[in-house]
């Protein structure tokens, strides 16, 4: 009886310590046929910010941002590294060719920086959020 009732102790402080341990994040997974280039931007509590380039292979999923959401909204742009074209939209933000993070999102060109549309990610404030990439794409590749 009392080595019953330490092996269902014993599997209910396990089932408790994975609850606790689980992990929310900004995920982003590519259900297309390429590589892509991927840059987010948010708003923190430091203000705007924007940061890339995650490089996400074909059919695979990536943890852009770890730990809990901090915001509603997040804005993604990606690039077909493979076929050419991209993923963006009206939201408009600061990027540049090597990898970056970059606060602030006005001036862009006078401060050195490529201005780049970014499409809008609304996670309805989940603490938690995955991002799928397919379909069309916004420009399209040679």
């Amino acid at each position: 009886m009392l080595r019953k009732l330490a092996l269902i102790s014993g599997t209910l402080l396990m089932m408790c310590m994975m609850s606790l341990s689980a992990h929310a994040d900004l995920k982003l997974c590519n259900n297309t046929q390429s590589r892509v280039g991927v840059a987010i931007g948010y708003k923190d509590k430091e203000g705007w910010a924007t940061e890339g380039w995650w490089m996400v292979a074909p059919q695979k999923c990536m943890n852009l941002l770890k730990g809990k959401l901090a915001a509603r909204y997040y804005y993604v742009f990606a690039t077909d590294y493979d076929k050419g074209g991209s993923w963006g939209g009206k939201s408009f933000m600061c990027t540049r060719e090597k990898v970056f993070t970059i606060r602030g999102i006005e001036d862009c060109e006078a401060r050195g920086y490529n201005k780049t549309g970014f499409f809008e990610v609304d996670t309805g404030e989940e603490e938690d959020w995955t991002i799928s990439l397919s379909g069309d794409k916004t420009t399209q590749g040679p």
